[in-house]
């Protein structure tokens, strides 16, 4: 919107042709997703709270979350509208993948939303069924996988790059709209899983989602990308706004999800920014480099499919509690130590995401 309209006014004044810069956008997305995500988090606390939209603990869990009971949750909404609004401000609304991503933000989000709502307000512990959750989820990858692959305008646009390796880009044809849906489904519920801490997944999130910013400049850069041997993306670089929407609303979201919570994401903000991730990678054809720096919510999610395998299969459990981090505290590791050591190895994963740039 902003955008437009200093493309508009530079015909009166130059000054105004500092605003076509994607790195300064790029910032004043951060700093305005995060500055309405300061300035309406209490509001919106203040009023999950008057009306009672806490959270439910369950009671084989951890004993140390039985205080979190009553805790607002659904504040998801505070981080997608602190996205939204500072995306619509500085990105260009002409590009087809700003809109592609908002689009499956807002779907995962609603998805999510109805959820949080069936739980916390109508006391229906069942919340949105499975079955439905998992169709909408659906529709919606599907509807992305299927718009990016027939809207692509290059071979490149729908191939797997694999990192480390120079020149490996391997063509997918109609198995990309299989690989785009798994990738954002997957990353949507991975995310989702993770969760269960305070302040346990939107840090990662956060720091997945400023590295896959790094990737959409340098891909929609003719001279980095060409310099960088990745596929040159026309239109990809337009994804630092939302990335750094990203990164403001996430750091906003965390001045009141630290621990100990003042307010949980909820379904509504778990389910959207883990497939507003999962699209971004597709986009930027890293999603590889997704699984590397994203590998605390693979290796949540591993720990309950090995969880409820093993059940089945033997009788037994191979972790105290599922997800894992659930297990690390059941161990006698406190909340805390559990969260920043989690952060530290996403800091490490996404480095090695970031290395692969140069190590091919």
């Amino acid at each position: 919107m902003l955008h437009s309209l200093a493309e508009y006014l530079v015909q009166f004044d130059r000054f105004f042709s500092v605003f076509q810069y994607l790195t300064l956008r790029g910032i004043l997305g951060v700093i305005t997703a995060l500055a309405i995500s300061l300035v309406v988090g209490p509001v919106m606390i203040r009023r999950l709270s008057f009306h009672q939209i806490g959270q439910s603990v369950r009671s084989e869990g951890p004993q140390s979350h039985l205080s979190k009971q009553g805790t607002p949750t659904m504040g998801g909404a505070l981080i997608l509208v602190a996205m939204m609004i500072s995306t619509l401000l500085w990105a260009d609304l002409s590009n087809r993948y700003i809109w592609t991503v908002l689009a499956v933000t807002f779907v995962f989000g609603a998805v999510g939303w109805v959820d949080d709502y069936r739980k916390v307000v109508e006391k229906n512990s069942r919340g949105l069924p499975g079955r439905w959750k998992y169709f909408w989820q659906s529709v919606a990858g599907l509807a992305a996988a299927i718009f990016l692959y027939y809207t692509a305008s290059n071979p490149e646009e729908t191939a797997l790059i694999v990192p480390f390796f120079k020149d490996v880009a391997i063509p997918l044809g109609m198995f990309y709209i299989v690989l785009t849906y798994f990738v954002i489904v997957g990353t949507s519920n991975a995310v989702n899983l993770t969760d269960g801490l305070d302040g346990l997944a939107i840090m990662p999130t956060v720091m997945v989602g400023s590295g896959l910013g790094i990737f959409a400049y340098l891909s929609g850069n003719t001279q980095f990308s060409d310099y960088l041997n990745i596929p040159y993306l026309p239109g990809a670089g337009e994804l630092v706004v939302y990335c750094g929407s990203i990164v403001g609303a996430g750091l906003g979201f965390l001045w009141f999800n630290t621990y100990p919570a003042q307010v949980f994401m909820g379904d509504v903000g778990a389910l959207a920014l883990g497939a507003a991730l999962g699209v971004i990678a597709v986009i930027v054809r890293q999603e590889i480099v997704l699984f590397i720096m994203g590998g605390i919510f693979v290796l949540e999610t591993v720990s309950v499919i090995l969880q409820v395998a093993s059940f089945k299969l033997t009788g037994r459990r191979l972790f105290r509690m599922a997800p894992i981090h659930h297990h690390f505290e059941l161990k006698g590791w406190p909340e805390p130590r559990v969260i920043v050591r989690f952060w530290i190895i996403t800091v490490f994963l996404v480095l090695i995401g970031l290395a692969s740039l140069k190590l091919r």
